[in-house]
């Protein structure tokens, strides 16, 4: 049976037309399934815009030393809780970007520190200024920032500062890389147990289909948050940064095979009837060749989409954990973990620039959502 072409994944009109549109409509019918997904994936102007968000998002975290105007441990206390400076792009007519400094009073009675914006002190600020030194991923050193004061001791805080005097702004540019690449690493190892676990249960079948879905079952009706904080619990105090960085993408990945495997073992329930599945099941290729050559290239259009739409839940599955002090812990830095300082209110509401680690979280999440809705949208251009 001759498949249908999807005309409407490139907007083009079947009934004869001219010379142009006949070509077009040529150009359809010969395409490939890659490319009528991504005719169909630019109509969607909102997964467009998802997807060039998050592409900024890892190119800053993989810059992250270049992108942030200091190191994020960098702290001075006499700049504790400074508020955001706006930077200004004109002065005098002319155009000469800077910020103003600041100036602070003490309250006699209860020693509380008042900032202010002091106009009269003018810090002239630009891109591509050498600043603080650093080693690009540990190796490559260098003191380029994209943005910074023309002086480098002249303070710089265009989110403001935390309780020690730490840009909030670098510190979040270094959150993402932490925080973005718990959701890829999780992913990864969910992605994984799902496609290996879920083509056993639907190439197999049988008891062994059985046991699979009664574990997926049991495992979705745990409640996830408190199964989290239960293992997260479970993490030693002493362990290392990077040993309890492994650990949240495990705890992570426990939970997010389970959505996955069940997709995959439906799409093989279905795939194994197909008389290319039962030619190589009679030419006597293994499950393993079987899964991984014929079966998962041609539903991987839609594992794309799956992964996708899996990442924001590892991220606020990190924040989650990390917030509530079970989690990442400092001296690790990632959105979560500089939330923490948000658990009283009266810090928030006399500090409300400390919640600014939640709008990147937000911003991305959305953008991942936006973009795993248009590859799911795109993925069966059929």
């Amino acid at each position: 049976m001759t498949q249908a072409v999807p005309t409407e994944a490139k907007g083009v009109d079947l009934t004869p037309g001219t010379e142009h549109e006949d070509a077009e409509r040529v150009e359809v019918e010969v395409a490939s399934q890659w490319q009528l997904m991504w005719w169909k994936f630019k109509r969607h102007k909102m997964a467009m815009f998802g997807g060039l968000v998050v592409l900024a998002y890892y190119v800053v975290a993989l810059f992250a030393e270049f992108f942030a105007p200091v190191y994020f441990q960098t702290y001075r206390a006499e700049y504790v809780y400074a508020p955001p400076q706006q930077i200004h792009l004109f002065r005098d007519g002319k155009l000469a970007p800077h910020v103003f400094g600041y100036t602070f009073e003490r309250d006699p009675v209860s020693y509380k520190k008042t900032w202010a914006i002091d106009e009269s002190t003018v810090i002239p600020v630009g891109f591509f200024k050498h600043g603080e030194a650093y080693k690009m991923w540990g190796i490559i050193p260098g003191d380029l920032h994209l943005i910074g004061p023309e002086n480098p001791e002249d303070p710089f805080y265009l989110l403001g500062s935390d309780k020690s005097g730490r840009d909030i702004f670098s510190r979040i540019i270094y959150s993402s890389r932490v925080s973005l690449t718990v959701g890829l690493v999780g992913v990864a190892i969910s992605l994984g147990l799902g496609i290996l676990i879920g083509g056993l249960s639907g190439l197999v079948g049988g008891l062994l289909d059985n046991l699979i879905q009664r574990l997926i079952e049991i495992l979705i009706s745990i409640p996830t948050l408190p199964f989290w904080l239960a293992l997260a619990a479970a993490v030693p105090l002493d362990w290392s940064p990077l040993q309890v960085y492994f650990m949240i993408t495990v705890i992570l990945s426990l939970i997010g095979w389970t959505g996955l495997a069940r997709v995959v073992r439906s799409k093989f329930l279905a795939l194994r009837e197909e008389d290319f599945i039962l030619a190589a099941t009679l030419d006597g290729v293994p499950n393993g060749r079987m899964i991984t050559r014929h079966m998962i290239p041609s539903f991987l259009s839609h594992i794309i989409a799956s992964v996708t739409l899996a990442i924001p839940g590892m991220i606020l599955g990190e924040t989650a954990l990390s917030y509530l002090g079970l989690g990442l812990r400092p001296p690790v830095v990632s959105w979560g973990v500089m939330l923490q300082e948000t658990q009283k209110v009266a810090v928030i509401a006399i500090y409300p620039w400390i919640l600014f680690p939640a709008l990147a979280v937000i911003l991305v999440v959305l953008a991942l959502n936006f973009l795993g809705d248009g590859l799911r949208d795109a993925a069966d251009p059929y």
